[in-house]
């Protein structure tokens, strides 16, 4: 709950669509005010009660305060809140009894699709935060409030105990995933929860996803490098057994065709660039160095690049580069870097009709949803 609100309220205030308080007229329409610490507390607390996460009164102020990690001005004016609309009553002795009606006043879930992520919107890639501000509109459009839940737990080795919190406090017509991995899909196929992975299934795991085809991406870029004259190819990709990192090493390997004369050399690192500059120098001491990069991540691409020009090596020259993906700062690069570029208002479209049917519908069937990016030719291969 905590993380949760934190969260929110870091997106709400962000996000460039609010607007300021109207000046009056009996003409126009009064604009949307922006949402405060004080109601996100009031709305948190309603939530919970109406899921009986209480029963018959309210904990006392400081363990309110510490859940919620709001100060005591500010709980004591959501508590006031909520007695105003009827949700407390205040004994004599000052103890916030919960009426006994809060149950039954209306709390609409099935009309909300809650996004699980491992990062924070503002930690995401721009093209990301493009398509999931796309997504909200989408489902506004439609009637569906949209939510995001941050939990780095929820997407450890072991995330049953915070999913299942999560999924309790807060529950969802249907669920989306954001970056998961194996054990995260398992939870939700044994608990039978509607969920939708917004990215590549792990193996075995049969549920409903979106992504780009990175297969059949990565099994051009080798046939375009292969084509160039390549014969050492690495791969460079975040550590983890993410679906499309492994999709994509699967269509590299299928364009080499197993040929002795070809090799692919797969390099995951942390994340870093400094682990990142140590691998790559890694490869260029080996007996049979690269002579052409494929980069999993945009923002990686400029690492790599980089690091090659110190080292003195031409683009493409002497090795070439390809990003798998796409983002806007790579547009402004000098060479001009081969890619390739998502429609990312495709993207939310497939997402938001897979999402809707899924809420509506309470399941779909295990299928993988693929969209094949468009290559964006530039001067780096």
């Amino acid at each position: 709950a905590v993380k949760t609100i934190c969260h929110n309220v870091m997106l709400l205030v962000c996000c460039p669509n609010q607007m300021q308080p109207p000046t009056e007229s009996s003409s126009s329409p009064r604009l949307p005010q922006r949402i405060s610490l004080v109601s996100l507390t009031a709305q948190s607390l309603r939530e919970s009660m109406q899921a009986g996460h209480w029963h018959g009164h309210l904990p006392g102020e400081r363990e309110l305060c510490a859940r919620l990690q709001v100060s005591r001005h500010t709980l004591r004016a959501a508590l006031h809140e909520l007695q105003r609309d009827g949700f407390l009553e205040v004994s004599d002795r000052q103890r916030r009894r919960i009426k006994t009606d809060v149950k039954e006043q209306t709390a609409v879930h099935d009309r909300v699709i809650a996004l699980i992520s491992p990062r924070p919107l503002l930690e995401m890639s721009p093209s990301t935060v493009v398509m999931v501000d796309d997504l909200r509109d989408q489902l506004s459009r439609v009637g569906f409030s949209f939510e995001i839940h941050v939990s780095t737990a929820c997407f450890s080795a072991t995330p049953a105990r915070a999913l299942e919190a999560l999924t309790t406090r807060s529950p969802a017509a249907a669920w989306l995933l954001f970056g998961s991995l194996e054990p995260v899909q398992s939870w939700f196929v044994r608990r039978k929860l509607p969920c939708l992975v917004v990215g590549s299934c792990a193996p075995g795991m049969s549920l409903p996803s979106i992504d780009a085809d990175y297969r059949a991406l990565c099994r051009h870029a080798g046939g375009l490098l292969s084509g160039k004259g390549h014969r050492h190819i690495a791969f460079i990709r975040p550590a983890g057994d993410y679906g499309g990192d492994m999709q994509s090493e699967q269509g590299l390997r299928e364009a080499l065709g197993g040929s002795h004369a070809l090799s692919l050399q797969v390099i995951p690192h942390d994340g870093t660039a400094a682990h990142l500059c140590t691998l790559l120098d890694k490869t260029l001491r080996s007996a049979r160095p690269p002579t052409a990069y494929v980069v999993a991540r945009a923002m990686h691409v400029l690492t790599v690049m980089m690091f090659l020009t110190q080292r003195g090596k031409r683009i493409p020259q002497d090795i070439a580069v390809i990003s798998r993906d796409d983002e806007t700062f790579l547009q402004h690069t000098v060479p001009p870097i081969t890619r390739y570029a998502a429609n990312t208002g495709q993207f939310a479209r497939s997402v938001c009709k897979a999402a809707r049917q899924l809420a509506e519908a309470g399941t779909l069937p295990p299928k993988a949803i693929r969209l094949m990016p468009k290559l964006i030719r530039g001067e780096t291969v």
